[in-house]
């Protein structure tokens, strides 16, 4: 691995997308990841449709898929279950492929952050995962008697909602594993003055 500003984690749990009616994910013990992603996962594919993420291009315009994966943090799930007043969210209820643990800040990392596995699996990662009331609604039907959380939701995961990525490098992903993350080199980029 290259030599560059590192973090350590660890993989509570990998979860799978089977259904496709559904956004919601099953836990599963480890996955095999290929180019196109989790084979069966219903974010996987080399491209996908584009769609309000990417205003640019009119709607289903087929695009490179860069949503491969979502990345959730047990930390930040603790979060915001406590700001909600609830006792838990579960990864599996926001979608999340990956629950990681001990990553500060997950949802913070730059994009070009690479997720290094122990079995060659490589993610880049693209960037966070803005909230919206999908999973809320999901939040919502597991603990009825709680006002608006499918709107209250949104509020409280922004900037804890995880991260979405593609995979760089083919491999295995299990739970247990111990992950590696290297940060991008910084950026500075300014505009030529007139």
């Amino acid at each position: 691995m290259p030599r560059s500003p590192r973090l350590t984690g660890r993989v509570v749990r990998v979860l799978v997308c089977i259904e496709k009616k559904t956004f919601v994910t099953q836990e599963v013990a480890e996955v095999p990841v290929t180019f196109e992603g989790i084979e069966g996962d219903r974010h996987a594919g080399h491209t996908r449709p584009a769609d309000v993420r990417t205003p640019w291009y009119p709607k289903g315009t087929p695009i490179r898929n860069t949503r491969q994966l979502s990345l959730v943090s047990s930390e930040e799930l603790a979060l915001v279950a406590d700001t909600l007043g609830i006792p838990e969210v579960l990864a599996s209820w926001l979608g999340a492929n990956l629950e990681l643990v001990g990553i500060p800040r997950l949802t913070q990392l730059p994009p070009g952050s690479r997720v290094f596995f122990p079995q060659d699996a490589v993610l880049a990662v693209e960037g966070d995962n803005d909230p919206c009331t999908g999973p809320g609604k999901v939040i919502e039907s597991h603990h009825p008697g709680h006002e608006k959380l499918a709107s209250r939701f949104v509020k409280a995961a922004w900037e804890r909602r995880g991260l979405v990525a593609w995979v760089d490098r083919p491999g295995v992903i299990r739970a247990g594993d111990e992950v590696q993350v290297m940060l991008p080199k910084p950026v500075t980029y300014s505009l030529p003055t007139e």
